[in-house]
């Protein structure tokens, strides 16, 4: 089967096309053909050795994918041949092995998929969907006004919704292009905002009605979680969940002491448990099938193409989830 490997810590220079023998399903395992791969901003930082953890080398990226049950091992009755499934291998422990045609893994960790949900969907759901989820959960958003950085990326895109209907009085999307501001907009944002502009703090306050954002959730990290801090109202509270790239400074800290403001750290992978992620996951999934959770296109690619994927996400070229088609 063809796979991608990193073979060394080169950016997207060190993924490498390779042949890998089929695996076969054991005891209590299925063998899923993957039809969609997730691409994650923080494998691209993994892929330069500047991510929170180093993986040993050479490996298999991909931490989620969707496809069909094509075999089962000795003792599975269900889900059976042909079942439509996804599976969260960064829920289950498993942090590689995504960016291959096969894969397999214990019956017990796939989730069924609706009818008619397309295997991309599935996949912009399980990493960013759940990260959004408990984004919200870690910080309610009811009643107060909110800011989404990067809120046409795939967990942007998602949080902006998820925040609204949890009753966020005010959500202010910011991203930096044109465009990007549409779709966030387009997906329910009150207000857009383009933070490549030097002044976009000054736009936030302004649209949150001069005292800044209540609650600001912060993915990106670097200079844009300090650019945010001037955008967050007093008393306020950031959500950052940055990996590997907080860089405030113990005068940044003082600062947001002297506002009553607070910043709380957020990590995904503690915050799961067995039962939990499962039903968030099939929440989203219903919800995304019925509708009442919209999903931006997304950018599509063969598997082969993973190192020019990894580039556009790298360089933010993306709007959506960026998926691997093997």
């Amino acid at each position: 089967m063809k796979a991608i490997r990193l073979d060394r810590f080169d950016g997207p220079d060190g993924l490498e096309v390779v042949t890998l023998p089929k695996p076969q399903p054991g005891a209590g395992e299925v063998l899923v053909r993957v039809r969609a791969s997730g691409v994650n901003f923080f494998e691209t930082l993994m892929l330069r050795d500047r991510y929170a953890v180093t993986p040993a080398l050479p490996m298999v990226p991909g931490v989620e994918v969707a496809g069909e049950i094509e075999a089962v091992g000795v003792g599975v009755g269900f889900p059976g041949v042909g079942a439509r499934v996804a599976v969260p291998l960064f829920a289950i422990g498993r942090g590689s092995g995504g960016y291959a045609e096969y894969i397999t893994v214990d019956a017990a960790s796939v989730v069924p998929l609706p009818d008619g949900l397309p295997f991309d969907t599935a996949v912009a759901l399980m990493v960013q969907g759940l990260t959004a989820v408990h984004l919200v959960r870690q910080s309610q958003p009811k009643g107060k006004s909110v800011l989404v950085n990067a809120a046409a990326g795939g967990v942007g895109s998602l949080l902006a919704q998820l925040a609204k209907d949890a009753g966020a009085r005010r959500v202010i999307a910011a991203a930096s292009t044109p465009e990007k501001l549409r779709c966030a907009r387009s997906l329910g944002a009150d207000v857009g905002v383009d933070y490549s502009r030097a002044d976009w703090p000054d736009h936030v306050i302004e649209a949150s009605g001069g005292v800044g954002a209540d609650v600001i959730y912060e993915m990106i990290g670097g200079t844009q979680t300090k650019a945010s801090l001037a955008a967050l109202a007093p008393g306020g509270e950031m959500i950052f969940g940055a990996m590997g790239r907080f860089a405030l400074v113990p005068a940044d800290m003082e600062r947001m002491f002297q506002k009553n403001q607070s910043i709380r750290g957020f990590s995904l992978l503690p915050l799961l448990s067995q039962p939990d992620f499962r039903a968030d996951l099939c929440h989203l999934f219903e919800r995304a099938a019925s509708g009442g959770l919209k999903l931006l296109p997304g950018s599509h690619y063969p598997l082969e193409q993973a190192a020019e994927a990894h580039s556009a996400l790298e360089n933010r070229r993306t709007i959506g989830k960026v998926v691997l088609k093997p």
